[in-house]
Order: structure tokens, then C-alpha cells, then sequence
């Protein structure tokens, strides 16, 4: 049996498995334009990254975790992680983007209707249209309770208004994953709608980030007029799919852990090449080696529990955020006056200076640290409730 017509065999060893991913990624022709852009591409990372997917869907490898009877592979966690990380390691995507596959994909397959299924399943398998979550808000980011955004019902289906922000690829999205107020319970309140992202009354406002992307925006709903099976599930399922998305998004987090190795790499040669690698900071960055190396074992722990819901994802989610930070921060300790680089500029101190600029980001986007640590203080260690 294989793990899909095309991919491994599902007997294969992980080890096996590692070997044919990188063999895989090593032969496979690469789209010009493509480049290792992470869980969402830019408006220009779109093309390549698109043909880019379809390779991969050619030769069964994504939707690993999708089950078989809609294109998927079935395979098991560690299948999964262990291709994210092959593809970290080989400075290629994993695939077109993390929100189809990801987090909408098996949220319809779990709580979508059959014609639901039948019309969006496949077009995201293929690669052939682009996702985006909108679930934060201006006063609703870490805190997805506090959501404002309204959908009332309407005589032929639901009328939504309201603003979202940090939404990853909206505006090269076809489709969004919408999480909106339905009552006043802050949680049996919500409901989760499928918005098309062309709909009168959408518009998309892209927000410029300091490395020089666009990747996050902010999108606003004025009077958006959605038909009565855009709904997800049943009104005010919307805090139970919006739990499930996010255990998903934070499933390859450890994947990460390959680009800082090859980050770090890259602070060392800069160090040296600047006579700066004195004991003090050989010190310092061999600590941060042995973090990096700390995280990664987190997450093989993690996946190997095959518990998406595990709060040792929200232990994940904070170690990679406060690691990416100090990488972040020894970057600028290397680089000096020479963070003036261009951060699009394709050399290594640009690779730096671009980690510099977004490492201190990695501590709010998908949940702030002070956040996580209320997790785990209070679901983990049993620790009295934040007075709020």
C-alpha cells in the first residue's frame, strides 16, 4: 500500500521516508520565481508557488494528513512533519499555502455539507484557488472570543459587516474562512461562514510590513450578502472550528526549526567575517544552538503524540516565537550599522537583516507569548484563572 498512487510507501521507515522526500525535492524542476516564501506567499509568489503545488499534487505530496476519499494520503503526523521539514531543509514551499490545505480543508471535511465538499475540496487539493483566515480583528487578535465582526440572517441567508485584520494572502485570495458574531454568548455567539472574497461589499486593503512584503492585510465587510449554505457546521459551532484551525496552523511549527539551524549558520559566518566571534558571543550563540535543538525535540515529542490539541503546541508556539526573537536580536548584535542593507536584496546579511525585522512579529502573530503562557498556566499547570 502507498501513502498515495504516486508518493512513498506507508511502510517505509521514517528514516526511508526522509531519504525519497530528499531525493524528491532534489531532482524535481523548480518554477522560476520560487522561493522558500513560508506559510504564505506574496501577490508575485503566487504563479510559481501555484505550479510549484501542482508538481507536488502530481506526484501525491499534499494533503498528506487529508483522508484518501477526497485526494489525500492518510498518512500519519510524523509523515507529515517530516516532509515540512524536507522541504524547510531544501528552501522550497511545502506547498501553495497553509490556509486551504491546512486549516480549511479539514474543517470541511469534518463540518461542511457534501455540496460544500464536492465544490471547494478538490480546487484547493489542486492548488487552483487561494485561501484566507479572517478571524482577527482590531480589538480581537490573541482573544478570538472578543470578535465584533456581525452576521445577521437575512430572509435568503446572512448579511455580514465588519473588519478583519492580519488576514495572510487576502489579496490574492479566492475565498476566506470567516469567523463572525451570530449572538451574545462570546463563544456559543460565533459561527464560521465561507466568504468569496470577490463578493460586493468585500474590499482589501494590503498592509505594507517593514522587510518590504505585503503579506498580511486588512479586509473590510460592508453589507456582504452570503447565501444561506455559506454557513460552516451549525450557528454558533464557530468557536469549535476556529479551536481546530489554529491546532492545525501550529502543527509544523517545529519545521521552522530547520531555517533557523540555517539561519544561525549564516550569524556565524557573518560573525566571523567581521572578527567579531569573541568567547562572549560564541557563548551566547551556542545557547541559542542548543534552544533550537531543544525545539526541535518539543515538536518531535508533540507529533509523535499525533494530539493536534496537545498543549504542548502552545509550548511550541512559544518557544519558536521567542527563539525567532533572539535570532532576530543576535542578528542585529552581528550585522551592526550594516542592518542598512537591503532586505530584498538576495545575500545573506539580507537574509539577516529581513529574520532582524520580523523576529520581534514571531511573539504576536497566531497568538501573543503572554497568551500562551495564560495557557499553559491555567490548562496546564492548573494555576488560578488571569482576574479579567
Amino acid at each position: 500500500m502507498t501513502i498515495t498512487d504516486n508518493g512513498p510507501a506507508s511502510t517505509d521507515s521514517l528514516g526511508d521516508l526522509r531519504a525519497k522526500f530528499r531525493d524528491f525535492l532534489a531532482d524535481a524542476p523548480k518554477p522560476a520565481g520560487l522561493r522558500n516564501y513560508g506559510p504564505t506567499p506574496t501577490a508575485d509568489d503566487i504563479e510559481p508557488g501555484r505550479a510549484w503545488h501542482k508538481y507536488l499534487a502530481d506526484h501525491g505530496y499534499v494533503c498528506l494528513h487529508w483522508p484518501r476519499e477526497y485526494g489525500g494520503a492518510d498518512a500519519p503526523v510524523a509523515f507529515q512533519a517530516a516532509f515540512a521539514e524536507e522541504c524547510a531543509r531544501a528552501g522550497v514551499p511545502r506547498q501553495l499555502a497553509i490556509t486551504a490545505i491546512d486549516l480549511v480543508g479539514p474543517v470541511l471535511i469534518k463540518f461542511g455539507t457534501d455540496e460544500q465538499k464536492a465544490r471547494y475540496l478538490e480546487p484547493i487539493r489542486l492548488g487552483d484557488h487561494v485561501w484566507t483566515q479572517l478571524f482577527s480583528e482590531p480589538g480581537a487578535g490573541s482573544d478570538l472570543a472578543g470578535v465584533r465582526t456581525r452576521a445577521e440572517k437575512t430572509d435568503t441567508g446572512w448579511r455580514i459587516n465588519g473588519q478583519k485584520v492580519w488576514s495572510s494572502a487576502a489579496n490574492s485570495a479566492d475565498y476566506g474562512l470567516l469567523l463572525a458574531r451570530t449572538g451574545p454568548d462570546s463563544h456559543r455567539g460565533l459561527s464560521m461562514f465561507i466568504v468569496p472574497m470577490d463578493a460586493d461589499g468585500v474590499s482589501v486593503r494590503p498592509l505594507k510590513q517593514m522587510d518590504g512584503e505585503s503579506k498580511f492585510n486588512e479586509v473590510f465587510l460592508d453589507n456582504v450578502e452570503l447565501p444561506d449554505d455559506a454557513i460552516i457546521g451549525e450557528p454558533g459551532q464557530g468557536w469549535t472550528i476556529a479551536i481546530m484551525t489554529l491546532g492545525r496552523e501550529r502543527l509544523t511549527l517545529g519545521s521552522q526549526a530547520v531555517a533557523m539551524f540555517k539561519l544561525h549558520e549564516k550569524l556565524v559566518a557573518a560573525a566571523r567575517d567581521r572578527g567579531a566571534l569573541d568567547p562572549v558571543l560564541a557563548r551566547s550563540m551556542t545557547r541559542l544552538w542548543a534552544r533550537m535543538w531543544l525545539l526541535r525535540y518539543t515538536w518531535q515529542r508533540a507529533i509523535d503524540e499525533g494530539d493536534t490539541t496537545s498543549a504542548a503546541f502552545s509550548v511550541l508556539k512559544l518557544m519558536t516565537s521567542e527563539t525567532d526573537r533572539d535570532l532576530a536580536d543576535m542578528a542585529t548584535e552581528v550585522l551592526g550599522t550594516d542592518v542598512c542593507v537591503d532586505p530584498t536584496a538576495g545575500t545573506d546579511d539580507a537574509d539577516l537583516v529581513r529574520a532582524m525585522l520580523v523576529g520581534r512579529a514571531q511573539t504576536i502573530l497566531g497568538g501573543t507569548s503572554e497568551i500562551q503562557r495564560n495557557i499553559l498556566g491555567e490548562r496546564v499547570l492548573g494555576l488560578p484563572k488571569e482576574p479579567r
